[in-house]
This record gives C-alpha cells, sequence and structure tokens, in this order.
C-alpha cells in the first residue's frame, strides 16, 4: 500500500462514517413521531432492490440454501435484534452516549472470538478489553443515573453486531454473500411487517421519502466502506468509526440540543483507546491467531445496509491468513 492509497482509504472511512451518522440523525428525527419497528420495516423495504441487484450480479449457480443453517439463523436473529435496538436508542438516547456504548463492540468482539473462533486473548489485549469494559461502565454510570431502555437497547445493539459480525467471520467463505445478506433482511421484514399493525402510524410523503434517504445512505455509506478497505490495510480504516463521536457532538448540539456531559466525553475516550489499542496489537501481528476486529469490517445497527464483509474481493483470495501465536 502506498501512502496515497492509505490516505484514501482512511478519508473513504471517514466519508463513510459521515454518512452512517448522518443515516442515524435520520433515523432519530423519524423517532420523534414513529415506531423503530416501522422505521425498520420501511428501511428494510426500501433495501430490498438494493438485494436484487446483488442477486442479479451474483453468478454462481447455487440456491438460496445457507451451507451453515443454524450458524445463519443464529446470526440472522443478532441482526434483527441490533437493528431494532439501534434504531430504538439513536430515537431515546443522546446520539454521543449510544455510539460511546456501541463503539463496546469490538471489545466484546475480542472477547466473543474466543470461544467462536478459538481465539487466545493475550495479557494486554485481556487488560485492553477489560479497560474498555470500564469505559462503558463510566458512560452509563451505574447509581447515578436512570438505567433505561435505550441504554438495554444500545448495549443489545453493540452484543447483537459483535455475534454477527463474528459469524461471518467463522463461515463468510463457505457461505454466499447473497445467504448472508438475504436473510437479515427477509427476517426484519417479515418481523417488523407482522408487528407492523400494532405501531403503524400514517406517514407523509416526506417522511416517507426520509426513510428512503436512510436505506440510499445505508448503501453509498457501505460502498464507502468496500472502498475504503481496498484502498488501506484495516488498520488505518478501523478507527474512523470512532469519528461518530464528532458527528454525534455536532449534530446533537445543532439538532437536538444535546450536549457531551462529561461521563460520556471520560467514557468515550476509555472505550475509544482500548479499542485503539487492540487495533494496534492486532496489526503488529504474533498476538492474534484470527485478527478478530480488523477483519470485522461491518457497521452496527443498520438492518438496510449491505453486510460489507462478504463483498470485499480481498477476502475472497484464499484461506483466512494466520498468524503464529
Amino acid at each position: 500500500m502506498t501512502p496515497s492509497s492509505n490516505l484514501r482509504g482512511a478519508l473513504l472511512g471517514l466519508l463513510a462514517f459521515g454518512i452512517f451518522s448522518t443515516h442515524d440523525v435520520i433515523v432519530k428525527y423519524l423517532g420523534g413521531s414513529y415506531s423503530p419497528i416501522q422505521i425498520v420495516f420501511f428501511s428494510v423495504l426500501f433495501g430490498f432492490p438494493i438485494a436484487t441487484f446483488v442477486l442479479l450480479r451474483d453468478q454462481t449457480e447455487a440456491n438460496l440454501r445457507p451451507n451453515h443453517p443454524w450458524w445463519v439463523a443464529l446470526r440472522t436473529a443478532a441482526s434483527v435484534v441490533v437493528g431494532i435496538s439501534a434504531f430504538y436508542a439513536f430515537t431515546v438516547l443522546p446520539l454521543a452516549q449510544v455510539y460511546a456504548i456501541i463503539f463496546a463492540s469490538p471489545l466484546l468482539i475480542t472477547l466473543l472470538a474466543i470461544p467462536m473462533l478459538g481465539e487466545k486473548v493475550g495479557l494486554r489485549r485481556g487488560i485492553a478489553v477489560a479497560v474498555g469494559l470500564v469505559g462503558v461502565l463510566v458512560v452509563l454510570q451505574p447509581g447515578q443515573t436512570e438505567f433505561s431502555l435505550g441504554h438495554i437497547g444500545a448495549l443489545l445493539a453493540a452484543v447483537g453486531g459483535a455475534v454477527a459480525s463474528l459469524i461471518v467471520r467463522k463461515i463468510g467463505r463457505e457461505e454466499r454473500s447473497v445467504v448472508m445478506l438475504l436473510y437479515p433482511m427477509v427476517a426484519n421484514f417479515v418481523l417488523m411487517g407482522a408487528a407492523l399493525p400494532f405501531f403503524y402510524v400514517p406517514m407523509p410523503g416526506q417522511d416517507l421519502a426520509a426513510v428512503a434517504v436512510i436505506a440510499a445512505f445505508a448503501l453509498t455509506a457501505s460502498a464507502c466502506l468496500i472502498f475504503a478497505y481496498r484502498a488501506a490495510p484495516a488498520v488505518m480504516v478501523a478507527p474512523m468509526q470512532y469519528s461518530q463521536i464528532l458527528w454525534a457532538t455536532v449534530y446533537g448540539f445543532l439538532l437536538f440540543d444535546e450536549t457531551l456531559d462529561t461521563p460520556t466525553l471520560i467514557g468515550s475516550a476509555i472505550i475509544i483507546g482500548s479499542g485503539i489499542y487492540i487495533v494496534l496489537r492486532e496489526e503488529r501481528g504474533g498476538t492474534s491467531a484470527t485478527t478478530p476486529v480488523l477483519r470485522t469490517r461491518t457497521r452496527v445497527g443498520t438492518p438496510s445496509a449491505l453486510r460489507i464483509a462478504p463483498f470485499l474481493s480481498s477476502e475472497k483470495r484464499g484461506p483466512w491468513p494466520r498468524r503464529d501465536k
């Protein structure tokens, strides 16, 4: 990789997460009038043309039956939980607080990679995970602030996102991209559609257009991430997700009269620092057999987005590289 391509990858990553943050602002705006169930349903509905495009591009002669049905089912369930939980959290909590909690996902990936991928986590990475989880407690302030359903939603999104990402790492080589994309979308569509009659509120054209923009932003940002990871190594792109805390601060202040309180600021700094340390430790090699965080390239909490990890051409050229412990 050349310095120019590294810079291009980093800038594309920044652009992607800036678009994702704008996507979340629209979710929060719509959440003032509509249930997250309704927002997820229509965002997935508008995302189906994207899935159709992917299906048409896939020239593999095969059916849509998964090779690993139980893993696909678990990933589908996790994706459904992530979508509704994240959308709900964005609706009821300050943007910066949601991001701070969701930023714990790489830490959870590192922990869950032990049972799911057979990963061995050394002392330094273990300490980094522990420090990061302390940062989550700083944000949540147990005993000092009311622990709401919004906080539970953000935590579920972080856990579900970690589980879904690790399953992609585990079976992504052996499952078609369209299977990994289509099953969560269909599940979201069916389950949210079944619940929709109990929550539906008529939407004017401008709000339907806003939901369509959500789906379009999810596609655009996912495409930017694909190009970013093709242009630069993961260690250059992955930390760009933390730029969302800056977007959240600006958007929250300008649009929702939100301020970045001290516990969220301190907790975010701790979580981001531990996350970046884990990324750097994996990049150095000799500490991880599977580099679960670096090779996890999916954005949490966007049910209408492409799950980009299976679509990266660089991930299709051979077995996952393994490093000596």
